[in-house]
C-alpha cells in the first residue's frame, strides 16, 4: 500500500477507535475511478471497506451518498454506510465479500445462473417502477439525464480513445462525417424516448453475491434514461457471455415484470429493436472506456474484455438492416467488426 494511503488508513481507524481491533489491511482492487478500496478485517466485529477517494470530500452533498440514500428508499439491496471522515475522504462500508456475479457464476449450474440472473432483472424492474414514484428534485438521479449531449459524448469518446489511441484508427474526414451523422440518428431515438431510474453501470462486477442475496454497488452515477439501459449493461455485458436462449427469456421475465403480464408481440418486437439500439450505443462506449483505461491510464487489465465487447457491437449491427452503413464504416476500421 503506498505510503499516503496507508496514512490516512491509519489516521482514519484511529479516530474511529478501531486501530487495536484491527488484525489486517487489504488494498482491494478497485474499479475505473480513482478510488481506492481496503478492506478492514477486525477481531471483534465484521470486516468493513474503505472507500478512499482521491482527497477531501462532502459527505452529505456527495453524489455516492445520495444516492444510497434514494436506493434505500426503494428498497435496493446496497451496501450499509458506517461512518466516514470528510477531510480524510474515506467512507467505510458494509464489507460484501468478494463474490462478485461475475465471480458467482464461474461455479453455477445452469438452473443457478437463470436464479441470479432473474434476481438481477428483478431490481432493475423495481428501481424503474419505484424510482418513477420517488422522483425528487432532493435526489441527484432526477435532474441529470442521458440526453443528446450525454449519448453524443460518449460516442464520440468511443471514437477517441478507442478508434483513435487504442487502435490507432485514424478516419478519412469524408468518414468521420458520415460516422458522425449515424451517431445523430441513434442519440436522437435514444434520447427521444421515456426516461426511467438507471444505476447507470449495472453489469456482473458491480453485483455482489452475498448473504444468499444479490447486492448492488457503484450507484453513484445513477441518472434517468431509456427503459433499455440498464437491461443492457446486465445482458449485453462486456465481462460475462450469455446464451441468446436465456437473454430472450430474461428481456420476456422483463417485460412481464413491468408490463404486470406478458407483452403483446408487437411490443415485445419493439423493445427488442430498441434494447438492440441500445446495446450499440451502450458497447461502443464501453470499447472506448477500455481504450481510455488502457491507453491513458495505463492499466492493461480492460484489454482481456475488448473481443466479447466487439462481439456485442457486432451482433447489434448484424440484427437490424437499418444499421448496415454504420457496420460498413466501422467495418473499415476495425478489422473485427468486418
Amino acid at each position: 500500500m503506498a505510503a499516503e494511503l496507508d496514512q490516512r488508513v491509519s489516521d482514519y481507524l484511529a479516530l474511529q477507535g478501531l486501530t487495536d481491533d484491527v488484525q489486517r489491511t487489504v488494498l482491494l482492487t478497485g474499479d475505473a475511478s480513482d478510488r481506492r478500496y481496503v478492506r478492514v478485517l477486525l477481531r471483534s466485529q465484521p470486516s468493513i471497506v474503505l472507500s478512499v477517494h482521491a482527497g477531501p470530500i462532502d459527505y452529505a452533498a456527495s453524489p455516492f451518498v445520495r444516492v444510497a440514500a434514494l436506493f434505500n428508499a426503494v428498497p435496493l439491496p446496497i451496501p450499509a454506510l458506517l461512518h466516514h471522515d470528510d477531510a480524510l475522504g474515506i467512507i467505510a462500508q458494509q464489507d460484501l465479500g468478494d463474490v462478485t456475479l461475475q465471480a458467482y457464476l464461474g461455479g453455477a449450474t445452469a438452473t443457478e445462473r437463470a436464479q441470479r440472473y432473474r434476481e438481477a432483472v428483478g431490481i432493475v424492474a423495481r428501481l424503474q417502477q419505484r424510482g418513477a414514484e420517488l422522483a425528487s428534485p432532493d435526489y441527484p438521479p432526477y435532474g441529470i439525464a442521458f440526453d443528446h449531449e450525454k449519448l453524443t459524448w460518449e460516442l464520440e469518446f468511443f471514437v477517441r480513445h478507442f478508434l483513435l489511441a487504442y487502435r490507432g484508427a485514424v478516419p478519412e474526414e469524408p468518414v468521420r462525417q458520415a460516422l458522425r451523422a449515424e451517431w445523430a440518428t441513434i442519440v436522437d431515438e435514444l434520447a427521444g424516448e421515456p426516461r426511467v431510474l438507471c444505476h447507470r453501470d449495472y453489469h456482473s462486477r458491480n453485483l455482489m453475491w452475498f448473504d444468499g442475496a444479490l447486492h448492488v454497488i457503484d450507484f453513484q452515477d445513477a441518472r434517468m434514461g431509456p427503459d433499455t439501459y440498464d437491461l443492457v449493461s446486465l445482458l449485453r455485458d462486456s465481462y460475462v457471455d450469455l446464451p441468446d436462449p436465456l437473454v430472450d427469456d430474461l428481456i420476456a421475465y422483463y417485460l412481464a415484470l413491468s408490463r404486470g403480464g406478458e407483452a403483446m408481440p408487437a411490443a415485445a418486437t419493439e423493445f427488442r429493436r430498441r434494447f438492440d439500439l441500445m446495446a450499440l450505443q451502450r458497447n461502443l462506449k464501453a470499447l472506448g472506456t477500455f481504450g481510455y483505461q488502457t491507453v491513458t491510464r495505463a492499466n492493461p487489465v480492460y484489454m482481456q474484455y475488448v473481443p466479447r465487447t466487439l462481439t456485442c457491437v457486432r451482433r447489434a449491427l448484424a440484427h437490424e438492416p437499418r444499421f448496415a452503413r454504420l457496420a460498413e464504416l466501422l467495418g473499415g476500421l476495425i478489422a473485427e467488426l468486418r
